[in-house]
């Protein structure tokens, strides 16, 4: 009888610890088979800071790097880097508002053994004190050394974003705020992982040569997580539109201004606007394009800066990404433009140019030139964006988060055919403005450039060598080109209170 009563516990020990229907099902999953003896794996949560918990921001963020970078319950995490050093491979995690990822890619000949290194990491984290400690500090120090004293061109970005969303589960960096990152706990990691990474919000990905076990193996073993998040925030998802032109002054000892400046959208990837918008923009200021119109004007013209772009969607670390990263998928977005760093006496001219050229676009709309010779530059620019499989699996990743019924770079050959010059000017018209947005400036003395923006000061500037009549002329429109910002809409904080 005792024998008949563990044999039954064995066979439902399964059930009993997890459910009897604990599976993982193939709509959870994102198979990308090809010959690549690469294989890439992406595990994906739908969650990421926008679930932070008031007070304890930063949380899923460091939560994802104690997993990717930390010690699991079989391996210390320098051992770790030791079995995964000859196999040349790795595994990361990125963390942003709707999702977290953790990814990696190994030779197949290393299949088995990176696999269950990986598995590890994510289902079998040790949470050991002196990993948290470590990366729990390192996240504290971006925060408050290296994004507010070493990354002007990202905290400009960051300061945009945190005033656009500030009353919304958006609105703070995904690294967190200074004194909710003093707060964190080893407690409080465990716990968002416990109530976050559950297998309603699991999405996983593999791309290349495997084999069909694998993905058997895989179901079996990530259906240990819990079935169903135990939310610990409500995410506010209205979005407050801009009323006027508003601007918040970073105050910093800087020789340069940088500068980022927009607007929420009501439109992502998911809708039909999205393709007009994408000719729009990529004329405009298509990123690291020295053929877009802000950089042809700004920095070829009149050499104020090393380049001027826009976004209609979150560009993750533009300073160092010349293609945008997956993964970063968003149910809200912003026009944005950015402007790189310009020495300070060229600051005024150079927002006043960049707002002036945003108006004209929405005034003119593009030629039937322009969208000609666009549209093709983005047919062709489009084989750059996916070249491995690890990048084909990410965007794999990204058209179901958006729901697409094909695939996103599919969806821009067959939406570019079917669109006429008229669809996109009738969509910058409709999407973009510039009398309601939100700037953010890195800057020395923002006292005075408050009164310059407030009293619409002219802003002449100078340059070293001659400049054609065109430009000169030009110019002095330029320098006197009107913002209308009101004094209550001008915000200065000091660099060292930012984010605290």
């Amino acid at each position: 009888m005792l024998r008949r009563t563990l044999f039954l516990l064995l066979i439902l020990m399964p059930a009993l610890l997890f459910g009897a229907d604990a599976t993982i099902p193939d709509s959870q999953l994102v198979l990308l088979k090809s010959d690549s003896p690469l294989i890439a794996f992406r595990v994906q949560f739908l969650t990421g800071s926008a679930k932070d918990q008031p007070g304890k921001e930063g949380i899923a963020s460091l939560t994802a790097s104690v997993l990717a970078e930390g010690s699991t319950t079989k391996n210390d995490y320098q051992k770790i880097l030791k079995f995964l050093y000859p196999m040349a491979a790795s595994y990361n995690a990125q963390v942003d508002k709707e999702m977290t990822t953790f990814y990696g890619v190994a030779h197949k000949d290393n299949l088995a053994s990176y696999y269950e290194l990986f598995r590890d990491a994510v289902l079998s984290p040790a949470f050991k004190k002196e990993d948290f400690e470590r990366l729990k500090t390192d996240q504290l120090n971006y925060v408050a050394k290296g994004l507010r004293f070493n990354d002007d061109e990202e905290l400009g970005k960051e300061t945009v974003n945190w005033a656009l969303f500030r009353n919304h589960s958006y609105g703070h960096p995904n690294a967190g705020m200074v004194s909710s990152n003093r707060s964190l706990t080893l407690e409080d990691v465990q716990a968002f992982y416990k109530q976050q990474y559950a297998r309603a919000n699991l999405v996983i990905g593999v791309a290349g040569n495997y084999p069909d076990t694998l993905i058997g193996q895989i179901k079996k073993d990530f259906a240990a997580l819990p079935a169903t998040p135990k939310d610990v925030r409500e995410e506010k998802r209205s979005v407050e539109m801009v009323n006027g032109i508003h601007a918040v002054l970073v105050e910093k000892e800087t020789p340069a201004t940088a500068f980022s400046f927009g607007f929420p959208i009501s439109f992502t990837r998911a809708d039909d606007d999205f393709y007009p918008m994408m000719i729009a923009n990529s004329w405009l200021g298509q990123h690291r394009s020295s053929f877009s119109h802000l950089y042809q004007v700004m920095r070829e013209a009149r050499g104020m800066n090393y380049g001027d772009y826009s976004y209609i969607e979150y560009f993750a670390a533009g300073g160092r990404n010349s293609q945008p990263p997956t993964n970063n998928a968003r149910r809200h977005q912003i026009f944005q433009i950015w402007i790189r760093p310009v020495p300070a006496p060229f600051r005024h001219f150079a927002l006043r140019q960049a707002v002036r050229e945003l108006q004209m676009l929405i005034d003119k709309g593009m030629t039937q030139e322009d969208f000609d010779l666009t549209r093709n530059f983005l047919l062709n620019f489009r084989v750059n964006l996916a070249q491995s499989n690890s990048e084909q699996l990410g965007y794999a990743l990204d058209d179901r988060f958006y729901g697409l019924s094909k695939p996103f770079l599919e969806q821009m050959k067959i939406r570019f055919a079917a669109l006429k010059l008229e669809d996109v000017n009738n969509a910058i018209r409709k999407h973009l403005n510039t009398k309601n947005m939100m700037i953010a400036a890195v800057t020395q003395d923002a006292g005075s450039f408050q009164e310059a923006l407030v009293k619409n000061i002219p802003s002449p500037i100078t340059y070293d060598s001659p400049k054609p009549d065109k430009i000169m002329e030009e110019d002095k429109i330029i320098q006197n080109y009107p913002l209308e910002i009101k004094a209550e809409n001008v915000t200065i904080i000091p660099t060292d209170k930012i984010f605290e």
